[in-house]
């Protein structure tokens, strides 16, 4: 769809028409099992995203390894490189979420952090040295997690209120299961390539250029199919409206008790889940643990997830979102407790890789659609831009904590001690957060 029939068509309508769509633009209805054209869409960008995220959780930590200067710590240098990228990412999307919201931004945003993205992630088979590759590979992340902020602010775009859970989960899903199809080619050439003269480093290279190639196929569905029906009226001021915007929707955050709980709760839990999904191949390397067998042990975890986060969207709709996110963040803590007292070994981290993928993807995604329930539809990627903020500054929280911790003792298994308190306190927070009655407003946020 041309970027003219944004909103429906229909001319700037001013702030009173600002996130009306016309019934050709509103996402269809679903029938029970099925995902109209526009969800299939929208989730396919996740089955094209996660290959990367997939390579960098498993394939990357271990090239870097070979990349880096004997004797230095891989988890300390892996765990700064991703502090720095979830920091840029704090400080940008919130701003940029927040110009977003304009009629036809979400998607030039989403082209040119996908386009910049997949080309960071080809050249990162370019540099010979840990340095350089470092830098590449912030500028491909906060890339990749960049346009997740403006993918996530289509999911309102893309289906209606009463299916968020579903999709959203059907993303995760779909996305865990997808991304082993060019992972397991990279894995081919990586892993079998010097069986027939191909040296680790060109595989790598090889991995780098087939990733950066499905991210970019599967970025196209959504770019054709979803339309942004949700968005902002065009501002006089930009810039000054842009600013004095965010503060309002600072203060609207605080004023809602509901959304105020649950972004303190997921500041903390989600912190604890983004450590261990981008720590557990450089923790699993520093205890020497082959990485063959990690890098098959998170693979496991794409397979168990598949149904596990499926599973997660169906529960909520039966038991409720607080709760199965409860449920989650207490698996969580038990997890990292897990891997702090008792992962010595590969078996170990085979049966922790399993119980990762039991809820990775339901706490996810029922997060990403807790948020897309709470907040005005027009203002949602200013919203998620404030979400970023909660879940990278965590990620800079966790991932540092780790690193400091690991390199004051000497011992990554107190790193990863040190944030399992972060899950009580999000466990709390999210427990404490009011649910309100059936067709109950939040606080302040549906008064507007």
């Amino acid at each position: 769809m041309s970027e003219q029939r944004v909103g429906g068509g229909r001319p700037a309508e001013g702030s009173a028409g600002a996130g009306r769509r016309d019934e050709a633009s509103a996402p269809r209805k679903a029938r029970a099992g099925k995902l109209t054209r526009q969800e299939r869409s929208w989730v396919l960008y996740d089955v094209g995203n996660s290959a990367f995220v997939l390579l960098s959780t498993a394939l990357v930590p271990v090239y870097f390894a070979s990349l880096a200067e004997p004797g230095s710590s891989v988890v300390v240098a892996w765990g700064y490189a991703e502090t720095v990228a979830s920091l840029i990412l704090a400080l940008l999307m919130p701003v940029l979420g927040s110009l977003a919201d304009l009629q036809g931004n979400k998607k030039r945003f989403y082209i040119g952090f996908v386009g910049t993205g997949a080309v960071a992630c080809a050249a990162l088979g370019v540099p010979q040295t840990a340095l350089p590759f470092l830098i590449v590979y912030v500028v491909s992340s906060v890339m990749l997690n960049g346009s997740m902020v403006f993918y996530d602010a289509f999911l309102v775009d893309a289906t209606t209120e009463d299916r968020y859970d579903e999709v959203s989960s059907q993303g995760y899903a779909w996305g865990y299961i997808g991304s082993c199809v060019p992972f397991i080619a990279c894995l081919a050439v990586v892993l079998g390539g010097p069986s027939v003269g191909i040296p680790m480093d060109v595989g790598m290279k090889v991995a780098f250029l087939i990733t950066a190639v499905w991210w970019l196929l599967f970025s196209v569905p959504l770019l054709r199919n979803v339309t942004q029906t949700h968005f902002k009226a065009p501002e006089k001021h930009l810039v000054r409206d842009t600013v004095v915007g965010l503060g309002r929707t600072c203060k609207k955050i605080v004023a809602d008790r509901r959304i105020r709980y649950f972004m303190i709760a997921y500041f903390f839990y989600i912190d604890g889940v983004h450590t261990i999904i981008r720590m557990s191949t450089s923790y699993g390397t520093e205890l020497g643990i082959d990485a063959v067998q990690l890098v098959l042990a998170l693979l496991v975890t794409q397979f168990v997830a598949f149904p596990a986060a499926i599973a997660y969207g169906r529960l909520s709709t039966r038991f409720g979102t607080k709760r199965m996110l409860l449920v989650a963040v207490f698996a969580y803590f038990c997890i990292t407790l897990f891997a702090a007292f008792f992962l010595v070994s590969a078996v170990q981290f085979w049966m922790l890789a399993v119980c990762v993928g039991l809820f990775q993807g339901g706490i996810q995604a029922l997060s990403r659609s807790e948020l897309s329930k709470l907040v005005p539809k027009e203002h949602a990627n200013e919203y998620y831009g404030f979400f970023d903020i909660f879940g990278k500054y965590a990620a800079v929280m966790g991932t540092f904590l780790v690193s400091v911790f690991t390199q004051l003792t000497g011992n990554p298994s107190v790193g990863v001690l040190s944030i399992a308190v972060l899950f009580i306190v999000g466990f709390f927070f999210l427990w404490k957060m009011p649910v309100p009655a059936s067709g109950e407003p939040a606080d302040g946020l549906a008064v507007e």
